[in-house]
């Protein structure tokens, strides 16, 4: 289990020297994560490696308590700029909801009707 999360540790450090080196506008834990896809494709996934990724999704909720700390620590920000930020957070998430909906429709339409349904 600890050889997994250093495995999983490894590709997000292997991302943020890749970012840092190369001066790439994308976070070091997303490039590490594509980091961690592109052997699970190669590879497979490993038992433990699912174990691990299980552990750490059950304890998910600790890992935001760090990006609550930050919004209550720059709360006099979140009251100054409100409205951009509020605007942001509506037309993000009708963008997703849009384009996710774009894509399943597409994807089902692909796939054919299943039995009949």
């Amino acid at each position: 289990m600890v050889f997994y999360l250093t495995l999983i540790l490894a590709c997000q450090l292997a991302g943020e020297i890749v970012v840092k080196a190369a001066g790439l506008p994308l976070p070091g834990p997303v490039l590490g994560m594509v980091i961690l896809f592109a052997g699970l494709m190669l590879r497979g996934l490993p038992d433990g490696l699912a174990r691990v990724g299980d552990a750490l999704l059950g304890h998910l909720s600790l890992l935001f308590v760090p990006a609550g700390v930050g919004v209550m620590l720059h709360a006099g920000l979140l009251g100054r700029d409100w409205l951009p930020i509020a605007a942001a957070l509506v037309v993000s998430t009708l963008l997703t909801v849009a384009v996710t909906g774009l894509v399943m429709a597409r994807l089902n339409r692909e796939r054919g009707p299943e039995d009949g349904r």
